[in-house]
C-alpha cells in the first residue's frame, strides 16, 4: 500500500513527464509489486529511458499512446 500518499486529481490530471521508474510503480500503487512493473519496462510495455544510472518511465509518452488507443478501439 502507499500509506501516507494522497492523490489528488491535479495529480492524476497533470502527472510530471518522466518519472524514476520506482515511484512510478508506486504512483500506479504497485508498490508491493516492483518486479511485474520492472518486468514491464524490461519487455517494452512501459516506455522509459535510461539517464546515467536511472531508468525514467515516460509517463508523457504512455499517456499519449493509451489516448491513442482508446480512439482506435
Amino acid at each position: 500500500m502507499m500509506e501516507g500518499t494522497n492523490l489528488t486529481l491535479k495529480d492524476l490530471l497533470n502527472p510530471p513527464p518522466v518519472m524514476p521508474w520506482r515511484e512510478f510503480a508506486n504512483w500506479i500503487r504497485m508498490s508491493e509489486d516492483h518486479d511485474t512493473v520492472w518486468g514491464w519496462i524490461r519487455n517494452g510495455y512501459v516506455p522509459s529511458h535510461k539517464l546515467g544510472k536511472h531508468v525514467m518511465v515516460n509517463v508523457a509518452l504512455m499517456t499519449q499512446q493509451l489516448l491513442e488507443k482508446e480512439f482506435t478501439l
